[in-house]
């Protein structure tokens, strides 16, 4: 049986609460809300106790919109040592892209501060773990404080599945564990086999950090030769392949059992990092024989009109059913906006990029709302 979508329509209503021991004000959706009583606080301002009330007594950071900002990018291209070339604009000759912030309905976010980052967060480890996007985020957040302490010493080690960087100085280290399923691939006699109930491969790697960014689903579209596995096993039933969508539920709620079982939150802040959108189908945004390639703005407003996609549906439902409580970076929304955001044609692997994002450009954004979640 396909994932039955229509008990999603029955949630209840979203109520705000307060993180015993915190300041932090999630929704029951685990989406993070910042207190708008003052309107031109930051999301790190102090909250007002709002349990009780309703999502919109509060601001949810990721309902905004795009505005023109001339103080972006955070940095240069050049000026960054962590790029890859998938990810590097530099020959692109529009520049406008670079300069856009995200504002929130009814509230401000913090401006990235890479030392004040570092300060807050000296000697601790920061792990980012999922698949291509996950690096993009990594490299991001990498370039962000390296603009904001450009002369501190730092180690860049770029390895298979583990990466690090670190800035030594304040002993502050920053993991890329690339798995594009989260869940385990393993060589068996048949081939590939994706086993949607296992979560062993290195997850003893993922122990012990004091900050987890999960992030996983573009490869479970995958097809033909990019199709990372050749069977997948689904309990004892070992298939060809099944609905993919029914396949990521399977997958992710055996990492969040895993995340139930084995992650300490009073010493682990985890989040999931949201799905990232792609834009190779124009019709999503009423262009129907249009991609990225050639686009140089944001979407105006706040909506995507063909809105968020069934993959979005299935990480609510998952983190919903958690006994942890996972906070949800909710990308998806305001990086669909940004069509104008990829790589495009000007990436460093060549083809019609419409995936990933430039650097710098929009994961700046989503660590610049994760600086957030960490400063409350």
């Amino acid at each position: 049986m396909g994932f039955n979508f229509i008990s999603l329509l029955f949630l209840p209503l979203i109520s705000v609460f307060i993180l015993s021991g915190s300041k932090q004000a999630f929704a029951s959706d685990n989406t993070l809300l910042v207190n708008t009583n003052h309107r031109n606080s930051t999301a790190a301002g102090g909250l007002s106790s709002l349990r009780g009330k309703k999502q919109r007594s509060g601001c949810n950071l990721f309902q905004g919109r795009w505005v023109f900002d001339a103080s972006y990018p955070f940095y240069d291209t050049s000026s960054c040592p962590f790029i890859d070339g998938e990810f590097n604009c530099g020959k692109r000759p529009d520049k406008q892209f670079l300069k856009y912030s995200w504002q929130p309905a009814s509230c401000s976010i913090p401006r990235f501060d890479g030392a004040a980052f570092l300060r807050k967060w000296r000697g601790k480890r920061v792990m980012f773990v999922g698949d291509s996007l996950s690096l993009n985020m990594w490299e991001s957040l990498g370039c962000m404080i390296h603009a904001s302490v450009p002369n501190a010493k730092y180690t860049f080690l770029k390895r298979t599945p583990l990466s690090t960087i670190t800035f030594q100085e304040y002993g502050v280290t920053l993991y890329l564990y690339r798995t594009p399923y989260i869940v385990d691939i393993a060589k068996e006699r048949v081939g590939r086999v994706l086993n949607l109930g296992a979560i062993e491969g290195g997850a003893n790697a993922w122990k012990n950090m004091d900050v987890l960014v999960f992030n996983s689903w573009h490869w479970w579209t995958h097809k033909g030769n990019s199709q990372g596995w050749d069977y997948i096993r689904d309990g004892s039933s070992l298939v060809r392949d099944m609905n993919r969508l029914d396949a990521f539920y399977k997958g992710l709620s055996t990492w969040g059992r895993w995340v139930d079982q084995n992650v300490d939150t009073t010493k682990t802040k985890v989040f999931f990092q949201g799905i990232s959108p792609t834009h190779y189908e124009g019709r999503e945004w009423n262009e129907p024989r249009k991609s990225c390639t050639g686009q140089m703005q944001p979407l105006g407003g706040s909506n995507y009109p063909s809105g968020q996609p069934a993959s979005a549906g299935v990480v609510s439902k998952v983190l919903g059913a958690m006994k942890t409580r996972v906070f949800l970076l909710d990308i998806t929304t305001l990086s669909q906006l940004r069509k104008d955001a990829h790589p495009s044609t000007y990436g460093g692997d060549g083809g019609n990029d419409c995936s990933h994002w430039c650097l710098p450009g929009l994961p700046d954004t989503w660590n610049q709302l994760l600086y957030a979640a960490l400063s409350m």
